[in-house]
């Protein structure tokens, strides 16, 4: 069995596409066909919101039918969530905020995390716990001119991820600005959406992001 390196897994997914599938909602019945859909459409960043229906069912669904993809969790709010979510077979730790003992917690496990932050002061205490990548979240609240100035001060390699509202329309100035990729939620995903029509938005979203990237 190869050994998993979070560093190295994030970056080969970011490489992939950087874009991550928020599925909030999603129950573990829907998993297998949403998921499969999302992979098909080119995504290997997948996590499921602990506070949709069953969640660590739909994580262990999602990584034993998808393990060349990195699956894991949404909305981790402590260190408890964090083990039950490696013990589900997930290995991607996402929360709205920057908590220390979340991260701790997914660094002794061996798991990539993508903390929330809104701040220079919380990107830059996040990213001295160890955090592998900066969800900027709410993104509403955060336009491309912050993310640019972010940039300017954050080191080179970090990942920024703009999360919350972002539709493919969206997408060019932020990456414009300096964003490497971002979350997607219920503009792809949202409950009771079929697999067909998620891959629909999957495609919508790929292309949109492609065609701004070449942009840049």
């Amino acid at each position: 069995m190869t050994a998993f390196h979070p560093s190295q897994a994030l970056a080969q997914a970011m490489a992939q596409l950087p874009l991550i599938a928020i599925l909030r909602g999603l129950t573990p019945a829907e998993a297998p066909a949403v998921g499969q859909a999302l992979v098909d459409s080119g995504f290997a960043l997948i996590e499921v919101p602990l506070n949709s229906p069953d969640p660590l069912h739909s994580i262990a669904a999602l990584a034993q039918q998808q393990p060349q993809a990195l699956i894991g969790a949404g909305t981790v709010l402590n260190a408890q969530q964090v083990k039950d979510v490696h013990a589900a077979g997930g290995r991607l730790i996402v929360s709205p905020h920057f908590n220390p003992a979340v991260v701790a917690q997914a660094l002794a496990l061996g798991m990539v995390a993508l903390p929330g932050v809104a701040t220079p002061s919380e990107a830059f205490a996040a990213l001295d716990a160890g955090a592998h990548g900066l969800k900027l979240f709410p993104a509403e609240m955060i336009s491309p001119a912050t993310v640019k100035a972010l940039r300017a001060v954050l080191p080179k390699e970090v990942g920024l991820m703009p999360v919350g509202g972002i539709t493919p329309d969206n997408m060019a100035p932020y990456l414009a600005a300096g964003a490497n990729g971002f979350g997607l939620g219920s503009a792809l995903y949202a409950p009771g959406r079929s697999a067909a029509q998620v891959a629909a938005q999957a495609t919508a979203f790929v292309q949109a992001f492609r065609q701004a990237h070449t942009r840049r």
